[in-house]
């Protein structure tokens, strides 16, 4: 599944199909993170890792694709690396901020609540099961659950913020997303901070 993985991401890449701008859920909460240390998995073209980079953020970007990896190659501050997400593991107590958008590993979850430093930040944002999505069928395991990362993250995280709204993706399609603002348990930063 892996090597299939590769070579469909590697064609998206060739062809540039990606959007370039970072999301507005980046832009807006990046500045969450106490600390300069980001991690972007499943970077693709770098969108989020250029946009971190320019904030002073010294960035992991991990794809699986080697043609994403290539473009984000000598860019300074960015440590681009090609990886296959279905065995590696994230480093532990490593990141302030966790960027992950449009690329759904449930296994990875447990391991980027471990990545994290305290009060570390996880920005998410990716597509929703819903009946009137237009774009054509997805293997549903690609697609959250309504309410399915509060349930997991709340645990551990505190969730700062986690809208599900319709949106219009790439191609054209009206999509229904969700998108989380995660802070890990540790105290620190108050909800007056945040919404300062």
């Amino acid at each position: 599944m892996a090597q299939e993985d590769k070579e469909r991401w590697d064609e998206k890449h060739t062809q540039n199909m990606m959007p370039q701008e970072p999301t507005t859920l980046v832009k807006k909460y990046a500045h969450l993170a106490t600390g300069k240390k980001a991690l972007d998995i499943a970077c693709g073209n770098g969108r989020h890792s250029r946009y971190l980079a320019s904030l002073g953020f010294e960035v992991d970007a991990l794809d699986i694709s080697s043609v994403a990896i290539a473009q984000l190659q000598g860019e300074a501050h960015i440590h681009a690396k090609e990886v296959d997400f279905d065995s590696y593991r994230l480093e532990k107590n490593s990141y302030d901020l966790i960027v992950c958008t449009y690329f759904l590993e449930r296994r990875l979850f447990p391991q980027m609540i471990e990545a994290l430093k305290p009060q570390g930040i996880i920005l998410m944002e990716t597509f929703l099961h819903n009946e009137g999505n237009e774009r054509p069928p997805s293997n549903p395991a690609f697609m959250l659950n309504e309410g399915e990362l509060e349930a997991f993250f709340d645990h551990e995280m505190e969730i700062l913020h986690i809208p599900e709204f319709w949106d219009t993706d790439y191609q054209g399609y009206k999509t229904m997303k969700t998108a989380m603002v995660a802070r890990k348990k540790s105290g620190g930063m108050t909800d007056e901070d945040f919404w300062a």
